[in-house]
Protein backbone atom coordinates (compact mmCIF):
# COMPACT_ATOMS: atom_id res chain seq x y z
CA UNK A 1 0.00 0.00 0.00
CA UNK A 2 1.54 3.51 -0.83
CA UNK A 3 -0.18 6.59 0.49
CA UNK A 4 0.00 9.97 -1.46
CA UNK A 5 1.24 12.62 0.63
CA UNK A 6 0.75 16.75 -0.93
CA UNK A 7 2.66 18.77 1.04
CA UNK A 8 1.68 21.34 -0.86
CA UNK A 9 4.46 24.65 -0.63
CA UNK A 10 6.33 23.79 2.49
CA UNK A 11 10.47 24.98 3.62
CA UNK A 12 12.90 22.12 2.74
CA UNK A 13 13.86 20.95 6.16
CA UNK A 14 10.41 20.23 7.59
CA UNK A 15 9.33 18.08 4.28
CA UNK A 16 13.28 16.75 4.73
CA UNK A 17 12.68 15.89 8.35
CA UNK A 18 9.70 14.31 7.30
CA UNK A 19 11.48 12.01 4.52
CA UNK A 20 14.10 10.80 6.74
CA UNK A 21 11.89 9.72 9.48
CA UNK A 22 9.39 7.41 7.14
CA UNK A 23 12.74 6.06 5.01
CA UNK A 24 13.79 5.17 7.95
CA UNK A 25 10.73 3.60 9.53
CA UNK A 26 10.50 1.32 6.09
CA UNK A 27 14.10 0.24 6.43
CA UNK A 28 13.89 -0.72 9.96
CA UNK A 29 10.84 -2.82 9.38
CA UNK A 30 12.00 -4.85 6.39
CA UNK A 31 15.15 -5.94 8.33
CA UNK A 32 12.11 -6.97 10.76
CA UNK A 33 10.05 -8.65 7.68
CA UNK A 34 7.24 -6.05 7.98
CA UNK A 35 5.70 -4.70 4.89
CA UNK A 36 5.80 -1.67 5.98
CA UNK A 37 3.68 1.43 3.67
CA UNK A 38 5.69 3.18 1.07
CA UNK A 39 4.86 6.76 0.40
CA UNK A 40 4.87 9.14 -2.34
CA UNK A 41 5.68 12.93 -1.17
CA UNK A 42 4.67 15.81 -3.42
CA UNK A 43 4.55 19.54 -3.64
CA UNK A 44 6.69 22.74 -3.42
CA UNK A 45 9.08 24.34 -2.04
CA UNK A 46 10.62 27.73 -0.76
CA UNK A 47 13.71 28.57 -2.63
CA UNK A 48 16.38 26.31 -1.66
CA UNK A 49 19.72 25.23 -3.13
CA UNK A 50 20.42 21.50 -2.04
CA UNK A 51 24.15 19.85 -1.94
CA UNK A 52 23.99 16.20 -2.99
CA UNK A 53 27.11 13.76 -1.77
CA UNK A 54 29.43 14.46 -4.61
CA UNK A 55 28.48 18.53 -4.66
CA UNK A 56 31.41 20.74 -5.03
CA UNK A 57 31.61 24.03 -3.39
CA UNK A 58 32.71 26.06 -6.42
CA UNK A 59 29.28 25.19 -8.19
CA UNK A 60 27.63 27.69 -5.84
CA UNK A 61 28.06 30.76 -8.15
CA UNK A 62 27.12 33.35 -5.47
CA UNK A 63 28.41 34.17 -1.72
CA UNK A 64 26.50 33.09 1.81
CA UNK A 65 26.01 36.39 2.71
CA UNK A 66 23.89 37.08 -1.07
CA UNK A 67 21.65 33.63 -0.62
CA UNK A 68 20.79 35.02 3.21
CA UNK A 69 19.56 38.03 1.32
CA UNK A 70 17.62 36.69 -0.99
CA UNK A 71 16.86 34.03 1.55
CA UNK A 72 17.57 30.98 -0.25
CA UNK A 73 18.06 28.16 2.17
CA UNK A 74 21.07 26.06 1.80
CA UNK A 75 20.99 22.18 2.71
CA UNK A 76 23.77 19.38 2.50
CA UNK A 77 21.99 15.70 1.77
CA UNK A 78 22.66 12.40 1.46
CA UNK A 79 21.11 11.93 -2.07
CA UNK A 80 22.97 11.80 -5.24
CA UNK A 81 24.16 14.67 -7.77
CA UNK A 82 25.88 17.99 -7.38
CA UNK A 83 23.90 20.87 -6.70
CA UNK A 84 20.19 21.93 -7.63
CA UNK A 85 17.85 24.68 -7.00
CA UNK A 86 14.24 23.97 -5.97
CA UNK A 87 11.37 26.99 -5.67
CA UNK A 88 7.76 27.22 -5.99
CA UNK A 89 6.33 26.72 -9.62
CA UNK A 90 8.69 23.06 -9.58
CA UNK A 91 7.34 20.22 -8.67
CA UNK A 92 9.06 17.93 -6.42
CA UNK A 93 8.14 14.41 -6.35
CA UNK A 94 9.95 12.41 -2.84
CA UNK A 95 8.83 8.51 -3.67
CA UNK A 96 9.91 6.56 -0.41
CA UNK A 97 9.56 2.78 -1.97
CA UNK A 98 11.10 -0.25 -1.67
CA UNK A 99 12.18 -1.53 -4.69
CA UNK A 100 12.43 -4.82 -3.84
CA UNK A 101 8.79 -5.17 -3.75
CA UNK A 102 8.28 -3.85 -7.00
CA UNK A 103 11.21 -5.93 -8.84
CA UNK A 104 13.26 -2.77 -9.50
CA UNK A 105 17.14 -1.96 -9.52
CA UNK A 106 18.32 1.56 -9.18
CA UNK A 107 18.75 2.35 -12.35
CA UNK A 108 15.23 0.91 -13.66
CA UNK A 109 13.82 3.16 -11.09
CA UNK A 110 15.67 6.38 -11.96
CA UNK A 111 14.09 5.33 -15.70
CA UNK A 112 11.43 4.77 -14.57
CA UNK A 113 11.27 8.46 -13.16
CA UNK A 114 12.78 9.88 -16.10
CA UNK A 115 10.30 7.47 -18.06
CA UNK A 116 6.90 9.21 -16.49
CA UNK A 117 8.36 12.46 -17.17
CA UNK A 118 8.93 12.44 -20.61
CA UNK A 119 5.46 10.66 -20.92
CA UNK A 120 3.97 13.84 -18.89
CA UNK A 121 5.87 15.64 -21.24
CA UNK A 122 4.56 14.70 -24.59
CA UNK A 123 1.08 15.18 -23.23
CA UNK A 124 1.57 19.20 -23.65
CA UNK A 125 3.80 18.94 -27.32
CA UNK A 126 6.98 18.80 -25.23
CA UNK A 127 9.62 16.23 -26.66
CA UNK A 128 11.77 15.68 -23.50
CA UNK A 129 14.90 12.66 -23.44
CA UNK A 130 17.42 11.06 -22.11
CA UNK A 131 21.27 12.35 -22.09
CA UNK A 132 24.07 9.82 -21.44
CA UNK A 133 26.14 9.99 -18.93
CA UNK A 134 23.59 13.04 -17.52
CA UNK A 135 20.25 12.00 -15.29
CA UNK A 136 17.11 13.79 -15.60
CA UNK A 137 15.09 14.75 -18.44
CA UNK A 138 16.55 17.02 -21.21
CA UNK A 139 15.12 19.37 -24.18
CA UNK A 140 16.70 19.89 -27.51
CA UNK A 141 19.24 17.15 -27.12
CA UNK A 142 22.46 16.97 -29.14
CA UNK A 143 22.18 20.50 -29.69
CA UNK A 144 23.65 23.90 -28.86
CA UNK A 145 21.19 24.45 -26.73
CA UNK A 146 20.56 21.48 -24.47
CA UNK A 147 18.48 21.86 -21.80
CA UNK A 148 17.34 20.12 -18.28
CA UNK A 149 14.12 20.50 -17.58
CA UNK A 150 13.60 17.75 -14.59
CA UNK A 151 16.37 16.40 -12.03
CA UNK A 152 16.69 13.45 -10.28
CA UNK A 153 18.72 11.98 -7.60
CA UNK A 154 18.25 9.51 -5.00
CA UNK A 155 18.82 7.70 -1.61
CA UNK A 156 19.11 4.35 -1.29
CA UNK A 157 19.51 2.06 1.23
CA UNK A 158 18.46 -1.79 1.02
CA UNK A 159 16.67 -0.98 -1.57
CA UNK A 160 14.96 1.51 0.55
CA UNK A 161 14.44 5.14 -1.50
CA UNK A 162 14.03 8.66 0.06
CA UNK A 163 14.53 12.13 -1.98
CA UNK A 164 13.49 12.00 -5.75
CA UNK A 165 12.99 14.35 -9.15
CA UNK A 166 11.98 18.06 -9.35
CA UNK A 167 10.13 19.45 -12.46
CA UNK A 168 10.68 22.61 -13.91
CA UNK A 169 6.80 23.79 -14.46
CA UNK A 170 6.28 27.31 -14.54
CA UNK A 171 9.06 28.16 -12.00
CA UNK A 172 11.43 31.30 -12.36
CA UNK A 173 14.75 30.11 -13.69
CA UNK A 174 16.54 32.83 -11.80
CA UNK A 175 17.92 30.91 -9.10
CA UNK A 176 19.38 28.61 -11.19
CA UNK A 177 21.61 31.67 -12.62
CA UNK A 178 23.59 31.43 -9.33
CA UNK A 179 24.91 27.65 -9.72
CA UNK A 180 26.03 25.47 -12.18
CA UNK A 181 23.07 22.82 -12.28
CA UNK A 182 24.22 19.68 -11.20
CA UNK A 183 27.38 20.41 -11.57
CA UNK A 184 26.78 20.96 -15.41
CA UNK A 185 28.74 24.53 -16.91
CA UNK A 186 27.54 24.28 -20.63
CA UNK A 187 23.89 23.19 -20.30
CA UNK A 188 21.07 25.32 -19.33
CA UNK A 189 17.93 24.91 -17.70
CA UNK A 190 14.03 25.02 -18.57
CA UNK A 191 10.79 24.70 -17.53
CA UNK A 192 7.43 23.69 -18.94
CA UNK A 193 6.25 27.31 -19.26
CA UNK A 194 9.65 27.83 -20.96
CA UNK A 195 8.72 25.48 -23.82
CA UNK A 196 5.58 26.01 -24.25
CA UNK A 197 5.14 30.24 -24.73
CA UNK A 198 8.90 30.29 -26.23
CA UNK A 199 10.20 26.76 -27.72
CA UNK A 200 9.46 25.33 -30.78
CA UNK A 201 7.08 22.77 -28.96
CA UNK A 202 3.74 23.92 -29.83
CA UNK A 203 2.25 26.95 -30.75
CA UNK A 204 1.90 29.39 -27.86
CA UNK A 205 -0.54 27.63 -25.19
CA UNK A 206 -1.26 28.37 -22.00
CA UNK A 207 0.03 26.35 -19.31
CA UNK A 208 -2.84 24.24 -17.13
CA UNK A 209 -2.99 24.71 -13.35
CA UNK A 210 0.38 23.29 -11.37
CA UNK A 211 -2.27 21.35 -9.33
CA UNK A 212 -3.44 19.89 -12.59
CA UNK A 213 -0.64 18.81 -13.84
CA UNK A 214 0.46 17.06 -10.21
CA UNK A 215 -2.56 15.20 -10.34
CA UNK A 216 -1.49 14.17 -14.26
CA UNK A 217 2.40 13.68 -12.93
CA UNK A 218 1.41 10.93 -9.79
CA UNK A 219 -0.84 9.52 -12.44
CA UNK A 220 1.46 8.55 -14.67
CA UNK A 221 4.67 7.67 -12.10
CA UNK A 222 2.03 5.59 -9.53
CA UNK A 223 0.65 4.06 -12.54
CA UNK A 224 4.10 2.36 -13.76
CA UNK A 225 4.32 0.86 -10.46
CA UNK A 226 1.46 -0.05 -8.67
CA UNK A 227 -1.98 -1.14 -9.57
CA UNK A 228 -4.73 1.65 -8.58
CA UNK A 229 -6.34 0.26 -5.63
CA UNK A 230 -2.99 0.27 -3.70
CA UNK A 231 -2.87 4.17 -3.94
CA UNK A 232 -4.30 5.99 -1.19
CA UNK A 233 -5.11 9.70 -1.10
CA UNK A 234 -4.34 9.72 -4.58
CA UNK A 235 -5.91 12.98 -6.35
CA UNK A 236 -8.71 12.59 -8.95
Amino acid sequence: MVEVIDFGIRDYGEILHQQENLFHTLIEEKKEGIKGKEYILIGEHAPVLTMGRRAKSSNILISDEILKKKRIGLYQIGRGGDVTYHCPGQITVYPILDLDRHGLGVKDYVALMEEAVIILLQKYGIKGERVEGATGVWIGKGTSVERKICAIGIKCNRFCTMHGFALNVNNSLEGFTFINPCGFKDKGVTSMQEELQNGDAVENKQLPDIEKIKRELLHIFLSLIFPLEEILNLPE
